[in-house]
């Protein structure tokens, strides 16, 4: 065969690969993180899962999304079992293995939850000196002097749920967490009377819907970023933060041992 037909059938080759790989869904991973994305009555729903579904099917981009434990959705993508994971914090370390749209899916704020029973002061770093915090396992926290400080003990929890019942169990003495998330599970788990934050901000970051970068997905992160910043100048993006900012959850299943 000459090596001119040859080549043409090569790249019809790759061309019809490339359109085979548009044909399949965006295989999307996240952890349960009420209000942003979690699990109601079988169906996932959160700001940042109906945000991203109505972006994506503007896009006419169909996704398949399954919910698992942070360091499991990190792995996931890492091995090419997903394509894409939400509400992930964009670091200079991730970047070299993830995409990440210009547009953030959404604005956290991390502060310490304490026991109303055990108010533990906290003004400053110092305060922290011997203590116990409750993490989330997996999670990484924007500020450099928290994260790394050796003045306090960290706790890892399977979930935010188990944080707040080891809280509560005087199993760890703080627990850092989102203010809306975490105030949205408390309301979800019945506990506003027993726990509250203290209301120094530890730390604030920005949520993102990040790509695997070797799936050849940079131009669908422009493609989304463009359309979930006009998304978010409409009516029906106000309409949905304020429904997550209302709305409580149905009860967790979480084990809170």
């Amino acid at each position: 065969m000459p090596l001119f037909k040859r080549q043409i059938l090569v790249a019809l080759f790759l061309i019809g690969l490339s359109l085979a790989a548009q044909a399949q869904p965006l295989r999307i991973v996240s952890e349960a993180w009420a209000p942003y994305i979690y699990e109601e009555n079988g169906e996932l729903r959160g700001l940042d899962y109906d945000t991203a579904h109505i972006v994506l099917q503007r896009l006419g981009v169909e996704a398949e999304w399954q919910l698992l434990p942070w360091k499991r959705c990190l792995a996931a993508l890492e091995q090419g079992q997903a394509d894409a994971i939400l509400d992930i914090f964009r670091t200079e370390e991730r970047q070299a293995t993830i995409v990440f749209p210009d547009e953030p899916m959404s604005q956290v704020e991390f502060v310490l939850f304490y026991a109303k029973a055990r108010p533990y002061p906290y003004q400053r770093l110092k305060d922290l000196q011997g203590l116990k915090v409750g993490v989330s396992a997996g999670y990484w926290y924007a500020n450099p002097e928290f994260r790394e400080s050796e003045l306090f003990t960290r706790e890892p929890a399977p979930s935010h749920a188990a944080n707040f019942g080891k809280l509560l169990r005087d199993r760890v003495d703080l627990v850092i967490n989102d203010k809306r998330g975490g105030h949205f599970l408390i309301a979800q788990m019945g506990l506003d009377d027993a726990i509250a934050h203290h209301p120094r901000v530890v730390s604030r970051d920005a949520l993102y819907l990040g790509l695997r970068r070797d799936a050849g997905l940079a131009p669908l992160a422009q493609r989304f970023s463009q359309a979930l910043r006009r998304f978010k100048r409409e009516p029906a993006y106000a309409a949905l933060i304020a429904r997550y900012s209302a709305q409580r959850a149905a009860p967790p299943t979480a084990d809170l041992r």
